[in-house]
């Protein structure tokens, strides 16, 4: 049997890296982007790599900050393939600013994409997986959830919340041999990082222990692990890919 995985925002970066290892493992793939759009530009380049590994991948358009869009993604991966064994949040924005310059829409933006999302995918996934009995959901957190950053408030606040619900939902879903845990990255190589100015980068290499930034396939070999049955005795985590990151 075939297992399936629905992975949000997988256009590009860290979410693109999880789509291609799962298919690497040989699991059946639902890549999710946020419009049409994404997916002629993007979606479907990484939907073709995943078949390359013989397995099913398809894209779906739905914006998970919406719960409705959602629901009927889910409806729709659940008809595509049969059953979705595995959840992985990877969605998310950022939208920085001091907190007294901070507007309303800036703050509101980031909880409806990183944490509202999360709710809407859990919800839903888990609804089908406690039916199923079994699935594993895989949630990708921050180090800034853990320890702050000047200038990213609303970021911060999301990922904690991210944090905080990976464990109380562990707790609901255990009894259902479902396993709930979330990942931490600290500063990944992603187009973000590379906008950075050369001070910028020394400053941040400078407090990490590697001395290096990690890589997006770093994050997916994690979570990879987390799905498998290596980890079946694992949730409510969160795993720090950090390089050893000292804030």
């Amino acid at each position: 049997m075939a297992y399936t995985a629905i992975v949000t925002g997988a256009v590009q970066g860290i979410g693109a890296q999880i789509a291609l290892r799962l298919a690497k493992d040989g699991i059946n793939v639902a890549i999710n982007c946020r419009s049409a759009a994404r997916i002629e530009n993007g979606g479907n380049q990484i939907a073709q790599k995943c078949r390359e590994y013989g397995v099913l991948a398809e894209c779906f358009a739905a914006d998970v900050s919406d719960y409705d869009q959602c629901s009927a993604m889910v409806d729709e991966v659940k008809k595509k393939f049969g059953r979705i064994d595995f959840l992985v949040n990877n969605a998310g924005i950022t939208s920085d600013g001091l907190l007294v310059r901070m507007s309303e829409d800036s703050y509101d933006k980031v909880i409806a994409a990183n944490q509202k999302s999360v709710f809407n995918m859990m919800k839903l996934v888990g609804s089908v997986m406690m039916r199923q009995k079994s699935g594993r959901i895989v949630n990708i957190a921050s180090v800034i959830g853990i320890y702050g950053n000047a200038g990213q408030a609303n970021y911060a606040a999301s990922k904690a919340a991210v944090i905080a619900m990976t464990r109380s939902v562990s707790k609901e879903l255990g009894s259902r041999g479902i396993t709930v845990n979330a990942v931490a990255p600290g500063f990944i190589e992603t187009p973000m990082t590379d906008a950075l100015t050369d001070d910028q980068k020394k400053a941040i290499l400078d407090r990490i222990s590697l001395r290096r930034y990690g890589k997006a396939e770093e994050v997916a070999g994690v979570v990879s692990f987390l799905l498998s049955e290596d980890a079946a005795y694992i949730t409510g985590q969160t795993i720090e890919i950090s390089g050893g990151l000292s804030m």
